[in-house]
């Protein structure tokens, strides 16, 4: 599977933008941009896995180092 790279205080900030975004789409059911708001699907999901394609892309993580 893929390795998480996402760390606490950024996973809560995806999850939290996501959430936004996806209550927007349910607020304005008469908007014409509502449809944008479904791109808050993105965010909730790699706050909640935990994984974040592009941070895999460019490797970047912002979990916090393990102690060995």
């Amino acid at each position: 599977m893929l390795k998480n790279n996402v760390g606490g205080l950024d996973r809560a900030v995806r999850v939290i933008a996501g959430l936004v975004l996806l209550g927007l789409f349910f607020a304005y059911p008469e908007a014409s941009w509502r449809y944008l708001a479904l791109i808050g699907v993105i965010p909730l999901f790699t706050g909640l896995f935990g994984t974040c394609p592009l941070y895999s892309l460019f490797g970047l993580s912002t979990c916090p180092v393990k102690k060995a």
